[in-house]
């Protein structure tokens, strides 16, 4: 069951990321010069909902509250390591080339 529900949290993790990706791209559009500001908000956003929530998860004790949050940081630092931290904002260039 942790095993199943772990691979269930990469997926959630996936989907979250992808739907704050968008988010974060439209609140960047409107700032004009400073998309930074957007990424790092976005960023952080996404590491508290992944971490945080992923803490909670497990400290809940329950089998499939467990495999969740682990597959939420699993699911994390594949999607880092995929993209070179493009999407999830841990890339650097992001903040200083400009990447947007």
């Amino acid at each position: 069951m942790v095993v199943a529900l772990t691979f269930a949290g990469i997926v959630l993790e996936v989907i979250v990321n992808a739907i704050l990706a968008v988010a974060t791209l439209a609140a960047a559009d409107g700032l004009g010069d400073h998309k930074e500001i957007a990424v790092v908000g976005g960023a952080v956003i996404l590491a508290t909902i992944v971490f945080g929530g992923g803490t909670l998860l497990i400290r809940h004790r329950q089998p499939w509250s467990r495999g969740l949050g682990l597959g939420l940081m699993i699911g994390w630092a594949l999607v880092t390591i995929v993209t070179a931290g493009f999407c999830t904002g841990v890339n650097t260039s992001l903040y200083t080339d400009g990447g947007l």
